[in-house]
């Protein structure tokens, strides 16, 4: 089976573009060079220089000795926790804002839940010396506060949102909204594989650096290529779609997608697509997502502020429709016990997003000689006053 985009932009069914006509012209210009860009031989220079010099890359595969004998089985971490900025992000941000330059435009904004996105644009807008504004949803403010002065003190003018729940999806319509409005000099940095045509095709072709170092470093430590298993948390689903990239063709790799179930799958509060979904259009693109009878999107919950999106990218809706990847889900409680054991075990703190793919290692019967990848896909700083609330109870577990 092709699991690439096809000529319209669509995976599958999944895909396309969507979009009001005053945002035609910015996209078709994408579209018509995106491709061009990323191929030319001076672009891709200068984005591995800067990968491997700025963003610190190659980001190390990691045998996790404490963690794997817990398991049973061999438990490697892709540390993406380890680049500049603190998560996969930046992989993203830098090679845009080097398209970005390239389409003439000036100004850059962007939409940001977890944080990380924005800082890794701001980051690389300071680098370049562009605008840049940032949209995020009040509460994401509240409950990432360290981020949100990183953005602040890297030059970007981060704009609160406070229609719907207040998160990714509002910060997103708010940031579609304002490049409707600056269509001539302004780039949309998207920040995941979702939105129109070109996005998640684009998004994930610079996010996957990851599985392009994975085979190589799995050669070196394993003596092959290809894990048994890559597991990987999906909200938008970039770093999941970075991570299974190189390996889609390779039907031995099994591929673990993990959402967020926040307090349950029947509480009414909960970011698992997959089981609550059904298919239909969010931001410009034809994918699974969660909606009430009436065709009206139904407002997203996790602890985790970077996986409540009512949605996947239409990539991750056609691995799962096509069963080449298996979308399995974990608890707010589920996710905080596994951060607190890999802290506890390796002296790593994870991301809340990546601890929702850490905790379904529970679920799974590896085998002693099984090579397991976990994508760990940034790190717990941002989180650290929500893991505060939770000391008590996992500090002596």
């Amino acid at each position: 089976m092709n699991y690439s985009v096809d000529e319209r932009g669509y995976y599958g069914e999944y895909g396309g573009a969507f979009i009001p006509e005053m945002m035609y012209g910015n996209i078709e210009e994408l579209r018509q060079n995106y491709r061009s860009i990323l191929d030319n031989p001076d672009f891709q220079r200068e984005f591995a220089q800067l990968l491997k010099d700025y963003v610190g890359r190659p980001t190390p595969l990691y045998l996790a000795e404490r963690l794997s004998a817990f398991h049973k089985s061999r438990i490697y971490l892709k540390r993406e926790d380890l680049n500049h900025t603190g998560a996969h992000k930046i992989n993203n941000t830098v090679g845009q804002i080097l398209i970005a330059r390239r389409l003439g435009k000036t100004r850059i904004i962007a939409e940001t839940g977890a944080g990380q996105h924005g800082v890794a644009t701001a980051t690389v807008c300071a680098l370049k010396g562009m605008k840049c504004v940032v949209y995020m949803g009040q509460l994401d403010i509240e409950r990432q506060e360290p981020n949100v002065l990183r953005m602040k003190m890297l030059g970007a003018e981060v704009i609160p949102v406070l229609s719907g729940n207040m998160t990714l999806k509002d910060a997103t319509n708010e940031a579609i909204r304002d490049w409707i409005n600056n269509p001539e000099d302004t780039h949309y940095i998207i920040g995941s594989v979702v939105g129109p045509h070109p996005y998640p095709d684009l998004v994930t072709r610079l996010q996957s650096v990851i599985s392009d170092e994975m085979k190589w470093q799995l050669k070196e430590q394993t003596g092959r290529e290809s894990p048994d298993f890559i597991v990987a948390c999906v909200g938008g689903g970039s770093n999941a779609a970075g991570a299974f990239y190189h390996y889609l063709d390779n039907e031995n790799v099994r591929l673990i997608a993990v959402e967020a179930s926040g307090k349950g799958i029947d509480s009414g509060e909960s970011a698992a697509t997959m089981v609550l979904g059904r298919p239909g259009i969010i931001h410009g693109s034809r994918t699974i997502l969660m909606q009430d009878d009436d065709g009206q999107i139904t407002e997203p919950y996790s602890i985790s502020a970077g996986l409540d999106y009512p949605g996947v990218g239409p990539i991750h809706s056609f691995l799962y429709q096509s069963k080449r990847a298996v979308f399995d889900h974990v608890t707010d409680d589920e996710a905080m016990e596994a951060a607190f054991r890999l802290t506890h075990l390796e002296g790593i703190v994870p991301a809340l997003e990546s601890a929702h793919a850490l905790a379904v290692l529970d679920r799974y019967k590896f085998g002693e000689d099984h090579v397991v990848v976990v994508n760990l896909s940034g790190r717990g700083d941002k989180d650290m006053s929500t893991y505060m609330r939770y000391m008590d109870r996992y500090a002596a577990s």
